[in-house]
């Protein structure tokens, strides 16, 4: 019987997610699904979206529920995590707030900027501690790792416990592939792409259709959308994009204009993009934030809308229950599907840089093409991004080597320089404010930190 253990498993709806596209699976209806967190109630409301999913989908798995990590891990042939340490409050709260403080503006704060690095560092020692029970009991199982900040957590995984199988995985691809698809009135099915660089900030190298026997690039017809959306000119149907039931419309014109000034399309969402670069939240400049409809605190938003969904779940999980079951973008299930059931696939994962794109660093992670099967995942060599790509992702990719050596050496001096030399935060703030700024935010989540030298 195959044995999934997700971590995490609290995260409900991502889980409830997971579990559709595996019931799907005729091989899967009866396998082990392993839940554990440490919050007792999302387990058990967790349990319950499975027992509905299950009834529908005519399957019957064996769930088991655990808030010891390592008894759910036992002889798990496959790992998922999905943690978020020290969750929207206190910390998520706290990432926002303290930067607030020192006029630092932030939309998402979960992979790069000073939130970012702080949920790095929050998460860092925790995904280590998974680790070493993988090694000591399930060492031969596949890790599906899907915690931002994607990068960081995954070089100081590969620094510490090298031998463990581990991918990371994200839905920014295959996402951005349909809403391409859909803003150019494109048919997904007809699609080819080749996507490459670093989680959330990996490009369209290559979009093209199949049309009568030919492959046409479809990059023509997308640098004119671009140019249309960024003036204002046309609203596509994904330009403008509504993620959950709110008055919030969030738009898209930060990565049209990116394809506009680099050349190729990116990954990542534009609220997400927004914080990357130095160019777009600017201090006492709410023109550029109005002009490319940059939401700011988006993600505090978010947080908000799931603490008051969950409220509403714990008193009545019917809603939820009646949600058809639609199979997702995630690739978790057709991993699993592909390595026990010996077919191939190639999805985008991130694994750490080995020779895979010769123009980054060695030493970071990065998201190529990735060929899944039976005897396990093989990376795709890529060769060299084109130069202004390479150079855009080394931006981010600094703050995510300092991050995970600030996070695996227990150096505080390295968390100084990661954020020093973020690209947003070296935009607003100078040397003394980010000292102090990271000063009071490593007091603040004290908690959950190692102590650093």
């Amino acid at each position: 019987m195959i044995k999934l253990t997700i971590i995490g498993a609290g995260s409900a709806v991502f889980t409830k997610n997971i579990v559709v596209d595996l019931m799907h699976i005729s091989q899967f209806k009866k396998m082990h699904i392993s839940l554990m967190d440490i919050d007792e109630s999302r387990l058990k409301l967790a349990n319950e979206l499975i027992d509905t999913v299950s009834n529908k989908l005519n399957a019957n798995p064996k769930v088991t529920l655990h808030t010891d990590r390592k008894e759910a891990l036992r002889n798990a042939d496959f790992v998922q995590t999905t943690i978020q340490v020290g969750g929207y409050k206190p910390a998520t709260v706290r990432d926002f707030d303290i930067p607030k403080k020192y006029g630092l503006k932030q939309t998402i704060a979960d992979t790069l900027g000073i939130g970012g690095i702080m949920r790095g560092l929050r998460t860092i020692p925790i995904l280590l501690d998974i680790a070493k029970d993988i090694i000591e009991v399930c060492p031969k199982a596949l890790w599906l790792q899907y915690v931002n900040p994607m990068c960081s957590n995954m070089i100081a995984i590969n620094k510490k416990f090298p031998e463990i199988k581990l991918i990371g995985l994200c839905h920014s691809v295959q996402g951005t592939a349909e809403m391409l698809a859909k803003d150019l009135n494109e048919d997904l099915g007809n699609i080819n792409f080749t996507c490459a660089g670093i989680n959330h900030m990996a490009f369209f190298l290559k979009f093209e259709k199949k049309q009568n026997g030919l492959n046409i690039d479809l990059y023509p017809k997308l640098k004119i959308l671009a140019d249309e959306i960024v003036s204002d000119k046309k609203i596509s149907s994904r330009s403008k994009n509504i993620y959950y039931e709110s008055n919030k419309i969030l738009h898209e014109k930060v990565r049209y204009e990116i394809l506009r000034r680099f050349g190729y399309f990116v990954t990542e969402s534009s609220e997400h993009f927004a914080e990357y670069v130095p160019w777009f939240i600017k201090n006492n400049r709410n023109d550029i934030i109005e002009r490319y409809k940059i939401p700011i605190d988006e993600y505090i938003d978010r947080c908000e809308h799931h603490a008051k969904t969950w409220q509403e779940l714990e008193n009545d999980i019917t809603p939820l229950k009646n949600e058809p079951l639609k199979l997702s973008h995630e690739y978790a299930s057709y991993i699993i599907d592909a390595v026990t059931n010996n077919k191939s696939i190639t999805v985008n994962a991130n694994l750490m840089n080995n020779n895979l794109i010769n123009n980054l660093p060695s030493n970071c992670c990065v998201e190529v093409p990735c060929l899944i099967n039976s005897n396990g995942f093989n990376p795709q060599k890529v060769g060299n991004l084109p130069e202004q790509l390479a150079a855009l992702m080394r931006t981010n990719i600094n703050v995510q080597i300092l991050t995970a050596e600030a996070a695996t050496t227990n150096k505080r001096e390295h968390i100084y320089h990661a954020v020093m030399l973020d690209p947003l935060t070296a935009s607003y703030l100078s040397i003394d404010e980010i000292y102090s700024m990271t000063d009071e935010l490593i007091y603040a989540h004290k908690d959950y930190l190692p102590k650093y030298n």
